[in-house]
Order: C-alpha cells, then sequence, then structure tokens
C-alpha cells in the first residue's frame, strides 16, 4: 500500500542498479515519504555493511550491520546473495522487492498520491520503444561494462568492449538529435544510461579496461550527462568517494586496494569531484 512513511529503500552509491532507484525516488518527489539508508562503499567479509562511515548509515530502523540481516529478517531460512537495492516494508516487516528494474517501475506508478512530481518516467506511448533500448542498453553497456572487466579470455574482452563502445556510438548519434534517449522527454531509459556513464571514467575506463576511447571522445552524451546532472535527483545520487572506493575495493581487480587520486572530471557536481 502507497503509505507515507512506510518504506524504506536500502541503496549503495557505488552500485549503480541500486542508484537508478534512488534517482527515480528523488525524480518523483517520493524521498520526504520514503527512507532511504546507505550501505558502505566496500564489500566486507560478509557482505554490504552499514558502518556510519564516510557518508554512509548505521540502519537505525532495523539495526542491522549487514544486509544479510535485512534479508533473513524477511526470511529466515534464505541463505541467497545480499543484494541492493531493497524496497522494505516497515509495517510487514519484510522485503517488497529487491530487483531494480520493478523498484524503478513501482516508484513510478504506484505512489500517484504521495509524489511531489507527476512526470511520467515510463508513459504507454512510449513503453515498447523504452524496453526495446533498454534491452541493449542492459546487454550492450550496463552489463557490457561488468561484461569486459570480469573477462576470463581475450576473445570475451575483445567482445564486450566492442558492444560498450557500439552503445556509445549509438548514444552519441541519438544525442545529436535529441535531448533525450527515448522520445522527447526524460524516461527510464535515460536514468538507465545515466548510471553507467557517471561512473565510466571513475571506474570502468581504468579498473573494466573499457578505454577504446575516452568520454570526452563523445561530446553530445558529455553534454547530456551535463544535463542530467543539471537536475537534483541525478546530482544527489553520485558520490565519487563511494563509487572509487567501491570498485576499486574489488581484490579481484584490484589486489593491492590503492584507489587512484583522479579523474578530475569537470561535470562532475563539485562536492563528488573533491
Amino acid at each position: 500500500l502507497p503509505e507515507a512513511g512506510r518504506y524504506q529503500l536500502y541503496v549503495a552509491y557505488i552500485c549503480p542498479w541500486a542508484c537508478r532507484t534512488l534517482i527515480a525516488l528523488r525524480v518523483k518527489g517520493l524521498d520526504p515519504v520514503i527512507d532511504v539508508c546507505v550501505v558502505d562503499p566496500r564489500l566486507g567479509d560478509q557482505g554490504w555493511q552499514f558502518t556510519g562511515n564516510n557518508g554512509s548509515d548505521v540502519d537505525a530502523l532495523n539495526g542491522a550491520r549487514f544486509m544479510h540481516d535485512i534479508y533473513t529478517r524477511a526470511d529466515p531460512t534464505y541463505t541467497g546473495r545480499a543484494t541492493v537495492p531493497v524496497l522494505w516494508d516497515k509495517h510487514g516487516r519484510t522485503i517488497v522487492n529487491n530487483e531494480s528494474a520493478d523498484i524503478l517501475q513501482i516508484l513510478n506508478r504506484d505512489f500517484p498520491a504521495l509524489a511531489d512530481n507527476t512526470v511520467d518516467l515510463r508513459p504507454a506511448a512510449l513503453e515498447a520503444e523504452i524496453e526495446q533500448v533498454n534491452r541493449r542498453l542492459y546487454a550492450d553497456f550496463n552489463n557490457g561494462v561488468y561484461q569486459a572487466g570480469f573477462a576470463g579470455s581475450q576473445k570475451a574482452y575483445d567482445e564486450a568492449v566492442r558492444e560498450v563502445f557500439e552503445m556509445l556510438d549509438w548514444m552519441e548519434l541519438r544525442l545529436t538529435e535529441s535531448l533525450w534517449l527515448v522520445g522527447e522527454q526524460l524516461t527510464e531509459t535515460d536514468i538507465r544510461a545515466f548510471v553507467t556513464l557517471i561512473r565510466f571514467e571513475l571506474a570502468y575506463y581504468g579498473l573494466f579496461k573499457c578505454n577504446l576511447r575516452p568520454l570526452s571522445a563523445y561530446p553530445a552524451v558529455i553534454a547530456y550527462l551535463v544535463r542530467l546532472l543539471a537536475i537534483p535527483a541525478f546530482a544527489a545520487s553520485v558520490n565519487a568517494d563511494h563509487i572509487k572506493a567501491g570498485y576499486y575495493s574489488i581484490k579481484a581487480l584490484n589486489p593491492g586496494g590503492v584507489v587512484p587520486v583522479g579523474p578530475h572530471l569537470d561535470y562532475l557536481p563539485r562536492r563528488t569531484a573533491e
């Protein structure tokens, strides 16, 4: 039920999947009625953790130390991965949903009386095109950067990087003709693209070896990023320190755990660039 104060959204600033729900929450103006709790950017031995350090939160609601505590509170028999995002029902003391694509639609659709902003991120007239672009965006870009970063062979890496940059080429072409990726308005597709684009030079270009071309080779994409960052909901979702700390703590890719001091990116909001 869409009640004010009933739900809490668990997110990680490092995580693109979690941040797309956070952006939707704020675009819709639901942040006064749905609480947000941010995990530490670094995965511990027990996964996502609540430390209260460096811009992360303690879980004042449930008193959990780790994200897996939330999952077992909802289902004591649960033994799977404890991922973010999670939409938590305070009254039912259970997880409403932990799939970011579903939460994105729940936030867009199910709180009309509580939302300060009536923007529809998935209008019926654009739904087929949104779904078509979303599928490619996920396969070649959102997930594509991970396929490159964790590739087990040269062939797999080469293929993934090719698809990543073909998607960037497509976005550049589209954005020279339109302000948005689908239709002539902000949609959930823009949110899905943004969360990968904003992490591209902070993590994927270096750590994931998606370095065929810098993002500066795509002026229309950069202009698009700047436009989106001018929207407070997008800018507030970006924490460059969390993004770098989280990604560069992946031991399989960066055994020493050294976090780069850069890059300095002019398009980042000042508070996230320092």
